[in-house]
């Protein structure tokens, strides 16, 4: 018999068996294959030793335990023979689901979601105190109407370590019998309702320096992707800055603004922000709206793409809903072709650029292609020109100097309370003048 060393040694790690559906109506970005290969990225990324996979193909999806009992049998079976004690399906679990298959798997196997698995890693990576807030956030308004099991794994407070009991001011996630459950109900109502008076201290504070930059007329651009496409390795370039960076999902999620010098001798501020994924937790968003706001008041975004990756143009569209969903798809923007370094041949990128709008090629790692992006940056912030109409109320007169001064007039309308205003504005400035466009209108752009 070896006898253990008196030394400490790490606990073991967790075994995971992953789960994926595919419903024959849904239309997806993402196969099956593929979004569960993305599946076991987040699930190493949060700690665990993936062991198997399954899937099941359904016309919709079973009524109380979302796949069918054979399924179930199934799972159990090759988790046991597998040693694994975690499974994780690869969506979001309504509540009545997740419990229906926790008493279907029995004692010994957590049940866990896609979302449950991001909030998790999340709450790992987060550091400032803002992004420890809005991780907390989400991850109560997730566990709330879910409180009917020992939280295990995945249950932890942002920044704490994995395989702890989660708890809210002192109270267990898991109580002995329906009134101690109610009393950790509202004790989490209570901390979330906390958590969003935080919050919003916050916003009003990001919404502060939003002006503070707008009265500087400083060009802001927000850089945005899917995760671990490269953003902060850009920023990096860029600035010269050390922002940590990690081949890993969701290395970094606390926004990070540099002062970048372009060629011309303007200086513009770059913004690193949250990596996106497919099925980002609606909880998320919403916790991270404070943050999602800094892309939206963006002058330009930098759409970074991963062109090693096989599922790049998937992601890239992926990202494009997520701007959508946050109502930052009218803004410029410049798709970069990230990574160009690790391909065989540099010019496989090149020749995919028709498929992306607006595209560069660049390698963040090595600054190749970086002073083309720059050229690229200063033409649309500098020298492209948006045509627009816009309808301004009069207490918004400083806007209506805006137009006078940097933009070209060429027709103008005053009423009773506003002015109607037709003509061409840098392509900088466009933000700005978005939410007072009169008309659905294309805005074109004149370099």
């Amino acid at each position: 018999m070896t006898k253990r060393s008196s030394e400490s040694t790490k606990p073991p790690v967790e075994k995971a068996f992953l789960v994926g559906v595919e419903l024959f109506h849904e239309t997806k970005l993402f196969s099956l294959e593929d979004s569960l290969a993305e599946l076991a990225q987040l699930a190493e990324t949060d700690g665990l030793e993936v062991v198997g996979e399954t899937y099941q193909k359904l016309d919709r999806p079973h009524s109380s335990t979302y796949i069918g009992p054979g399924k179930i049998e199934e799972i159990k079976s090759i988790a046991g023979e597998l040693y694994a004690t975690v499974v994780i399906f690869d969506f979001e679990l309504s509540p009545r689901h997740q419990r229906e298959l926790e008493e279907a798997f029995g004692e010994g196997i957590k049940v866990i979601d896609r979302t449950a698995l991001i909030l998790d890693i999340f709450a790992q990576h987060a550091q400032t105190r803002e992004g420890i807030l809005q991780v907390e956030l989400a991850q109560n308004e997730y566990r709330l109407p879910r409180l009917t099991r020992a939280w295990t794994h995945l249950a932890r407070q942002a920044g704490g370590g994995a395989g702890r009991t989660g708890s809210i001011g002192g109270v267990g996630l898991r109580g002995p019998g329906e009134t101690q459950l109610e009393v950790d109900k509202q004790e989490i109502r209570r901390h979330i309702s906390i958590l969003k008076k935080e919050l919003e201290k916050v916003r009003d504070q990001r919404s502060l320096h939003r002006v503070q930059r707008k009265k500087a007329n400083l060009p802001v651009v927000s850089i945005v992707g899917y995760t671990n496409a490269g953003k902060s390795t850009l920023l990096n370039q860029l600035s010269k800055a050390n922002v940590y960076v990690a081949d890993q999902l969701f290395a970094t999620l606390d926004p990070t603004t540099r002062r970048v010098l372009l060629p011309g001798n303007h200086l513009v501020l770059f913004s690193d922000t949250v990596g996106f994924i497919q099925k980002l937790p609606t909880q998320l968003v919403a916790a991270f709206r404070a943050t999602l706001e800094e892309i939206k008041e963006a002058d330009l975004l930098l759409h970074i793409v991963d062109i090693t990756h096989p599922n790049a143009l998937a992601q890239w569209k992926s990202v494009q809903e997520t701007l959508k969903d946050i109502e930052a798809d009218k803004l410029p923007v410049v798709t970069v072709l990230n990574k160009m370094d690790n391909l065989p041949d540099p010019h496989l990128a090149k020749q995919t650029l028709s498929a992306y709008p607006d595209a560069v090629v660049v390698s963040a790692l090595t600054g190749e292609g970086i002073s083309d992006l720059l050229d690229r940056i200063e033409t649309i912030l500098y020298e492209a020109h948006a045509t627009i109409k816009v309808k301004i109320p009069y207490q918004n007169g400083q806007l209506i100097s805006i137009f006078h001064e940097y933009g070209h007039v060429t027709k103008i309308t005053y009423s009773k309370d506003s002015v109607s205003i037709q003509g061409s504005i840098p392509s900088r400035l466009l933000n700005r003048f978005l939410p007072f466009m009169s008309t659905p209108q294309k805005k074109s752009i004149e370099e």
